[in-house]
């Protein structure tokens, strides 16, 4: 049974939608066969593996209209890898979903009719803390939480923390967060050097050791629909996610390799 994985933090530009994308695409890379949820009405997902927004069917119609998203689910060209597209009209949904009953749970319902074809689904949740967001920490299983590692990293991280203690006590016991993913590092700021020694200050063993570095790939490959590992395998963002995917498999009892061997060394290639 695939192990669900929401992506999520109310703040934008921190790199939920890269982590998602270049996630999937390591840990299909990897063999493990994995699904995209798109859960942004702005479905930068769906165009970053090179789809069309406006010529998919999507997500919208599993939440509003209980449509098995076995019938919506579309392939990508990353090894192993599909995805559950979105579209602007999720813009609407939270509306849509106010009266329907167990709204809070349209998603986890979608989600238990496809989790035994994954080894893992990853959900790309938009930049708030609304309805679809709610919907996607009550399907998931745990919650990754990219910062940015700038100035404000840590402002309203205290409001999405409180949200997920929420959901745990009301929707989803089960949820755990599985770590904090320090994104968009430039190592030659002294600033940000600060940021990751505060966050891990703060919440120490839940910090990934993989920190995502500034990388001009990284930004490019969305512009040609692929993943990281896809675009450029030697470049430091792709394995930057490397590293991540592999951290986590590891955090997850899911490879046998030691902390060591887990790690590209960048300094080598």
């Amino acid at each position: 049974m695939g192990k669900i994985i929401a992506i999520a933090n109310q703040k934008g530009g921190v790199g939920k939608t890269t982590s998602a994308i270049n996630l999937s695409g390591c840990l299909g890379v990897l063999e493990y066969k994995t699904l995209i949820v798109d859960a942004d009405p702005q479905a930068n997902a769906t165009s970053g593996v090179g789809l069309d927004p406006k010529h998919t069917r999507n997500i919208y119609e599993c939440l509003i209209n209980d449509i098995n998203p076995e019938q919506l689910i579309l392939e990508t060209d990353n090894p192993n890898l599909d995805i559950l597209p979105s579209h602007i009209d999720l813009v609407g949904a939270e509306l849509e979903m106010i009266n329907l009953p167990n709204r809070e749970h349209k998603l986890k319902l979608a989600l238990e009719k496809i989790k035994d074809k994954y080894d893992f689904i990853i959900i790309d949740c938009s930049p708030s803390l609304g309805l679809i967001t709610v919907n996607a920490l009550t399907a998931a299983d745990s919650v990754i939480i990219p910062v940015q590692c700038e100035y404000f990293a840590l402002e309203g991280l205290g409001k999405l923390l409180n949200t997920i203690k929420i959901v745990q006590g009301r929707l989803n016991p089960n949820l755990e967060i599985e770590g904090i993913l320090l994104t968009m590092y430039d190592t030659r700021l002294r600033l940000a050097n600060q940021v990751v020694e505060e966050v891990k200050m703060h919440f120490q063993e839940l910090v990934f050791d993989t920190v995502i570095h500034r990388n001009t790939k990284l930004g490019e490959a969305p512009s040609f629909g692929e993943t990281i590992i896809m675009h450029d395998a030697a470049s430091k963002g792709s394995i930057n996610y490397l590293n991540f995917t592999r951290e986590l498999l590891q955090k997850n009892d899911m490879t046998s390799l030691s902390n060591e061997d887990k790690k590209l060394k960048i300094d080598e290639l």
